[in-house]
């Protein structure tokens, strides 16, 4: 999992936008820890994106990438759709609209970015990731980032 703090928010550390409280994570060793997570105050342009690279992923495998977020009340402002966008060291990008306005409230939920193969030579390198709203002009509020989870397809 790639936590919110290792992610590029746009006005992240403003305060007047984004808040970082603190989520209990368990560990994959059932320990308990505390992560910073990011909380939507509120904006209008909405952008989180981030990147990882596949050298350490297991190679012929196919990897799943989802943000990790909670909708939280009161959440406004998601009448328009939120945009993910995965793009893949060959050059491939996948891109589709996510509604989070119909999204189960004050649950950790999945949002899937995409899918990837790891097969040398041309999927080595960074993989860049986002989910994005910018267009709709509508004030946002009530978005929790946890972080982004890269995961072997089961």
């Amino acid at each position: 999992m790639l936590y919110a703090r290792n992610l590029s928010i746009t006005w992240g550390e403003d305060k007047r936008y984004w808040n970082w409280p603190y989520a209990v994570e368990t560990t994959s060793n059932g320990d308990e820890e505390m992560v910073d997570v990011a909380e939507l105050v509120k904006v209008c342009w909405l952008e989180v994106q981030g990147k990882f690279d596949t050298s350490n992923l297991s190679p012929e495998t196919t990897y799943k990438v989802v943000f990790v977020v909670m909708i939280k009340d009161p959440a406004y402002g998601w009448e328009v759709p939120v945009s993910v966008k995965l793009e893949l060291p060959s050059g491939e990008t996948q891109v589709h609209k996510v509604d989070l306005l119909r999204k189960p409230r004050a649950d950790w939920i999945e949002i899937n970015v995409g899918e990837f193969k790891t097969c040398p030579p041309n999927n080595n390198g960074d993989v860049h990731f986002s989910m994005f709203e910018i267009e709709g002009g509508k004030w946002k509020r009530g978005i929790v980032v946890k972080g982004v989870s890269i995961r072997p397809k089961s």
